[in-house]
């Protein structure tokens, strides 16, 4: 067996080695994009609010009269 078989073999461990890297990894990526979506997602909650804030107070200002 080469060097390299054996390391990917990991002494007869491999079946339970590679499976928890793999999990590692999943949850170090989802760890990495949540808190990036769930920002994204609430700067767009609030650009929505703000917008339907404005379009309230617009809608409910009095008109301006012209000065002479």
């Amino acid at each position: 067996m080469s060097a390299l078989q054996h390391f990917f073999a990991m002494g007869g461990y491999a079946a339970y080695v590679w499976p928890a890297y793999a999990v590692f990894f999943i949850v170090l990526i989802a760890d990495t994009l949540a808190p990036r979506l769930r920002r994204r997602r609430v700067l767009r909650e609030l650009r929505a609010r703000l917008a339907r804030q404005s379009a309230r107070q617009q809608r409910h200002s009095p008109p301006s009269t012209p000065s002479a």
